[in-house]
Formats: C-alpha cells, structure tokens, sequence
C-alpha cells in the first residue's frame, strides 16, 4: 500500500479521473508534469489520452509493443496511443460501429506523428496476405508523401502540417482494410509565394533541390541552392536541423513509385514544382510610361517551357488584366506591382491544383478493388492552434477551424459522459 502511495506521488496518476483534487487546474498540470519527467507522455481522461511531445524518441513505438496493446481492454495496460487506436479496431470490428480517432492540439504538439503511429498500428493489427499487405503498404507510405507537398518548417515546429487530412480507412468484414480515401482541407498555400523569417516554404521544394539527381535537376534547369529562389529565400531558413533533405527526397520518390504512378506523372510533378519556382524568379519594372515589363525573358522563357504553354498567352496574363462589362471583355495592362501580384497568384493556383490532383490520384491508389467495404475508421489530422506577429486570413480561418473542432470534441465527449452519469442516477454538477 505504502509503495504504491510512493510510486503515486513519484509518476502522478494514469487516468486523470482519479485526482483527488479532480477540479484544480494546478493539479492537473502538476500530475502532467511528474508523468512528463519519468518520460511517461501519455495519461487518460476516462477514453481520452493526452500527450505531451518529448521532442526525441522514447521508444515505445515498437513491434513488441504494438503486440502488447492488441486486443487487450483499454485500461489494462498503461496509456498509450496504441491502447486508442486498438479500442477503435475492436469496437469497430465486435461491435459493428464505424469509429473515428480526432486528434486535436496547438502547433507543434504532435498530432502528425501521432496519426502516423495510429495508421501504423491499425495496418499491423490486421491479417497480413497478398493483396491485403500491398493496401496496408500503400496507406502507410500516402504519409511521407502529403508531408512532402503539405508541411512545412514553422517557428513552432519543424514539420508543420498546413493542411486538414481527414482518412477514411476502409475494413471488409473480417477487419481486414481493403482500401481508403482521403479529405484534404483549406492548404496553406499563402506559403508557396510567403513564409515568415525563420520559416520555410513546403517541403519538396527542398528536397528537390537538396536530391543531388543533377540529371533530373539539369532537366528542370534547377541549380541545387535554395537561396537562388526567391520563393525559398523570404524566411532565410535553407536548413533544418535534423531533417536530411536528400534522403527525404528518396523516400517520397520510391513512395510515388509503390503507389503506382506512372513516370509521366512523376515527370510532370517535377516540371510544375520547377515552374513555380523560376515563376518567383521573374522580375518586373516600370517602364517610362508605368507599365510593366519584365526584367529579363530567362526565367519567363523557363517557366514556358516547363508549363508546355504558348509564351504570348503566358505573357499577357502576367502584366496585363481581363475586365468584363456589358458583355465585352478589354484587358487593362497592369503596373510593376500589380505584376507582382498577378504572379503570385498564378503560382498560388498552380500549386494549390497541384496538390489537389496529388490527394485525387492518392485516392486512386488506395481505391478497394473487388472486395465490399463493412465498416472504416476515420482518423482525423488538422494543423494546431497559432498565432503569428502577423496572421494571414488563412490563419484565421485555420485557428476557427481549430475552435470548431475543439467545441465538437467536448460536445460529443464530455457531455455523452454526462449523460451517462444522468442515465444512472448520478448527480452531476453543472
């Protein structure tokens, strides 16, 4: 009895609910903090787990963990994001209820690594058999590939997620996945043209430059420098330290091959990323009678060629604007700084399209052939809560997002807790 009041004391309690002092803020952080000092990162709330990021590897993500937590109830083990994503699959499978996982928190706190974790565990948990290990392999490796085109270095974390991802992962009667598809919302794509000192633009753009594939970099007229660009330059942050660009970049090329894409598809993808980048290349000035003209016709001439698009239409579209009134269209030329903006617009829309078609053709590989989906389980990764010395309208709409999300959470949680205490008679106090 003695021992375990100590131990208590020393690593705090497992499951919040048990806190003597269960209303105290105080408590609850210091609980929090004895459990985050013995490296122990997860405690629940009744079927919550809150999680505190260490910032390095414990681990605790093995294969003989993963065999630990399967098919044991949920508080027979200590908490663990395992013990979650189990819960989820058994009920799923017993009791024939479709199930999602949400995963909610601030920047930086570990929501990417968290779903990856979950998506691993769910592929393992499952029977391993021919085709059903190709889906397996192929929802696991979509992952480095939106982290590549949707992520990217903040000041808050150095692999941001600037995107929602909702996956739907499909399960055939015998709980065995046969396929997904997946929902992506509100891309931060302000980032291709914008990033904040000591910020970075998406990853690949990086890893492209960072491959040292000269043949391909040669082919896209690219120098390997990331400084050379200017819609890499803004947040004078080349580097991350830690992440290795090159190997990252060989791991989304092999990713894009298992998953099926054809080496057209992969060329084009190359092609649009370069485009867009000699497009920040291209300079503008006033001439004489403050119109627009272009610096110099290379990196135009560059853009053209990667684009496959006609140089006058591409021209006139970048200094010159389209207004329509009473049925007759005339084109407004534009002044250098409008220039700019027309530019930055058409490199946002490029990107935005691109990634787009990325998550369709994503869908299309991970799509079930032959066998009926029963039941799925969602799991759901949207960027965290922040705020910036100046926050975009894509910020705002992003920590809305966040406080929707975090309203829904309590709504079906804490109050279908509530609800069940009335059920038995239990009085709750408001």
């Amino acid at each position: 009895m003695e021992s375990s009041l100590v131990a208590r004391d020393k690593v705090g309690v497992q499951d919040f609910v048990l806190l003597e002092n269960f209303r105290s803020e105080d408590a609850f952080i210091n609980n929090l903090c004895k459990r985050f000092n013995m490296e122990i990162i997860y405690t629940y709330i009744g079927s919550v787990v809150v999680s505190v990021n260490p910032y390095k590897p414990l681990g605790i993500y093995t294969q003989e963990a993963m065999e630990e937590y399967r098919g044991v109830n949920l508080y027979e083990m200590p908490p663990h994001i395992f013990a979650i994503a189990d819960a989820a699959y058994q009920s799923m499978k017993n009791e024939g209820v479709n199930q999602c996982v949400l995963i909610s928190g601030e920047s930086g706190a570990g929501k990417t690594e968290a779903s990856k974790y979950i998506l691993q565990y769910l592929a393992q948990c499952s029977e391993h058999a021919g085709r059903v290990d190709v889906v397996k392999d192929r929802l696991i490796l979509s992952n480095p590939v939106l982290e590549a085109f949707g992520n990217a270095r903040t000041n808050k974390n150095d692999n941001s997620s600037r995107f929602g991802k909702y996956m739907d992962i499909e399960f055939d009667f015998k709980g065995t996945p046969v396929g997904g598809h997946i929902h992506n919302y509100l891309l931060e794509k302000s980032r291709v043209v914008h990033q904040t000192e000591g910020e970075r633009n998406f990853h690949i753009f990086y890893q492209l430059l960072g491959s040292r594939n000269t043949p391909l970099l040669q082919s896209l007229e690219l120098s390997g420098s990331p400084d050379h660009y200017f819609y890499l330059s803004q947040g004078c942050c080349m580097r991350v330290e830690g992440m290795d660009d090159k190997n990252n970049f060989q791991t989304v090329y092999k990713a894009i091959q298992v998953l099926g894409f054809t080496s057209a598809e992969m060329q084009s993808l190359w092609r649009i990323l370069a485009a867009i980048l000699h497009l920040g290349n291209t300079a503008y000035q006033d001439n004489k009678h403050g119109l627009v003209e272009f610096k110099n016709d290379s990196s135009l001439s560059t853009v053209v060629k990667l684009l496959l698009c006609p140089e006058d239409k591409l021209r006139i579209a970048l200094t010159h604007r389209s207004i329509e009134a009473r049925n007759e269209r005339v084109m407004t030329p534009l002044n250098a700084e409008q220039a700019c903006y027309a530019r930055d617009a058409l490199a946002k829309a490029i990107y935005e399209r691109l990634f787009e078609w990325l998550v369709r053709r994503l869908n299309a590989s991970l799509e079930k052939t032959g066998r009926a989906t029963h039941h799925y389980i969602g799991l759901l990764d949207i960027y965290g809560f922040e705020i910036v010395v100046c926050n975009s309208f894509e910020q705002f709409c992003i920590n809305f997002c966040n406080e929707k999300l975090q309203q829904l959470f309590i709504e079906l949680t804490l109050k279908s807790e509530q609800e069940e205490y009335m059920n038995e008679g239990i009085e709750v106090s408001s």
